[in-house]
């Protein structure tokens, strides 16, 4: 197994673990809010109204028990939700029985083919500061591939102001610099960059919104 994807991998067992151990009980995945992201949400009322068309191709990431796929479908996107771990999403399916189609185990490195470049919009939520700071651009790269030629990848993460340590995480947050990096490796530039906030939480978080460079 190469280095790249070794602790990744390890870092999916773990999430397994949880999912599984946790047996049909929310309040045991500390990460479980049972609501959808609240910046997600500003954005899908802000932005893609104007920028991506109604039953457009929408691929959710790491969607754990559904809760923003399932606001993603409730706005009449056609959505792709998938998770490394098999227990988060037939549990996903469980929360969503009208849906259920919409949900799937899929690893991020090893996709099915068909979703190369197939959609409109990629949105990867709270999920690329999990990912060891060594192997976040490889993981910018892997969600780059979804992104269909005039589609957009939508990061949001946790930020700080200088790079995380390997042995502070998880999380390891990411600087505004470190995604734009992340970003422009993988082929995609953004319009209006990085931007930083603050959530409900009090938490620091960036957001990028990245598109395919066409040459």
């Amino acid at each position: 197994m190469s280095t790249t994807t070794e602790p990744l991998t390890t870092t999916a067992d773990y999430f397994e673990s949880v999912y599984a151990e946790a047996a049909g009980d929310q309040t045991r995945i500390p990460w479980a809010s049972r609501h959808p992201s609240t910046a997600l949400v500003n954005w899908l009322n802000a932005v893609a109204p104007s920028l991506v068309r109604c039953g457009a191709r929408v691929a959710v990431v790491g969607c754990g028990l559904g809760d923003d796929a399932r606001e993603v479908i409730r706005r009449g996107y056609e959505v792709t939700a998938f998770d490394w771990s098999p227990t988060a999403v037939e549990w996903a399916r469980g929360l969503d029985p009208s849906h259920t189609e919409s949900y799937t185990q899929a690893d991020l490195f090893k996709p099915p083919g068909r979703w190369g470049h197939r959609f409109d919009l990629v949105v990867e939520i709270n999920n690329l500061q999990y990912v060891p700071p060594a192997q976040q651009k490889d993981t910018v790269k892997a969600l780059s591939k979804f992104v269909a030629p005039h589609g957009h990848l939508l990061i949001v993460c946790r930020g700080a102001d200088e790079p995380a340590d390997r042995d502070a995480g998880p999380p390891w947050p990411l600087t505004e610099r470190q995604l734009a990096e992340a970003a422009d490796e993988a082929g995609l530039v953004t319009d209006h960059g990085v931007s930083c906030f603050t959530d409900e939480a009090d938490v620091k978080r960036l957001r990028g919104l990245f598109r395919r460079e066409l040459v």
